[in-house]
């Protein structure tokens, strides 16, 4: 699998992936450092990576595209640097990686993580229980 870390996180992401056979870039080393997620996630599915970034603005571009591609791996820890939050994120990882492949939206926290694959849409309420 290809990760493309976002800016809002750490290039000492990078060994840490690679360390488990990720193939990994920083975007720091490919785009502008402000470029605008749409442009991130243009890339990351042009090139087929998914994208793994602390921000929430991801998903819901996924959602409003109703996209298929690519794979967001979104950090809701608060620490989020590797030598804390690196075995939490491994071990989802390593949990996850067919439906990251597959294209999916994966939300790691310290919980538990959370996966619903892509395309995302919005669930429809049953009327008779009110469970969506």
């Amino acid at each position: 699998m290809k990760i493309v870390v976002d800016m809002n996180l750490s290039p000492s992401w990078i060994p840490l992936l690679e360390s488990e056979g990720y193939e990994t870039r920083h975007w720091g080393q490919i785009g502008k450092p402000y470029a605008p997620d749409t442009e991130i996630m243009q890339w990351a599915c042009n090139h087929g990576y998914a994208v793994l970034t602390h921000d929430l603005d991801y998903g819901a571009l996924l959602f409003a595209t109703q996209a298929t591609a690519p794979s967001v791996i979104q950090l809701r820890i608060e620490d989020v640097r590797p030598h804390i939050a690196g075995e939490i994120v491994m071990h989802a990882l390593r949990k996850t990686n067919e439906q990251i492949e597959q294209g999916a939206l994966i939300t790691i926290d310290v919980r538990k993580s959370r996966i619903h694959l892509l395309p995302l849409r919005r669930k429809s309420v049953n009327k008779s229980n009110g469970n969506y």
